[in-house]
């Protein structure tokens, strides 16, 4: 059986993890696997391991070496739920799943910036996923300054073997839908 790696691309509150969550239900022999879980796990226990500045090496460590295990070990198809929003390291991600014969999927989630601003205004999720940033609409203001940069750029057509729009959540059950079909017409 061929597996699916579903990579999630978006800002935060634009239904990454709501939508991963909902996939893994319906899309069976899948696993979601988010960074946020492995930030809270470290912030929670492991905090004075956590670099001052620079990137969260440990927590790319945590992370990569879960992906490892489900990828060598189990026979699961992957929802990797993170924000993925820079093209390079998008398809070095891409270029590792053809490696290993993954079929990739990418979703973006292309929600408008006045819809994601008021879901952090509104927004009940525990900030111990943090390690700079005290409040979720201080990483949403980064996430739209960095939209600036050229590598932080949406996906196109072409970076993996079949690419989604999420543009609100009407969108999300069909998109579902058609990757559990994709799944059912490679096993």
């Amino acid at each position: 059986m061929k597996r699916l790696v579903i990579i999630t691309v978006g800002k935060t509150h634009s239904g990454k993890t709501t939508f991963a969550k909902a996939l893994e239900q319906q899309l069976q022999q899948s696993l979601v696997i988010d960074q946020d879980n492995h930030a809270d796990f470290i912030n929670t226990y492991y905090k004075a391991l956590l670099p001052r500045q620079g990137p969260n090496i440990i927590k790319y460590n945590i992370t990569q070496t879960i992906v490892d295990y489900a990828v060598n070990v189990t026979p699961f198809h992957l929802i990797l739920c993170n924000s993925n929003r820079s093209r390079k390291g998008r398809l070095d991600l891409l270029s590792h799943f053809k490696n290993k014969s993954f079929h990739s999927i990418l979703v973006n989630f292309d929600i408008p910036d006045h819809v994601l601003q008021a879901r952090v205004t509104n927004s009940q999720r525990s900030t111990n996923v943090f390690r700079s940033a005290s409040t979720f609409e201080e990483v949403l203001i980064r996430q739209q300054a960095d939209s600036h940069k050229v590598d932080v750029v949406a996906p196109t057509e072409g970076e993996a073997d079949h690419l989604f729009v999420i543009k609100s959540a009407d969108d999300v059950q069909s998109v579902i839908e058609r990757i559990v079909h994709i799944a059912q017409a490679l096993a």
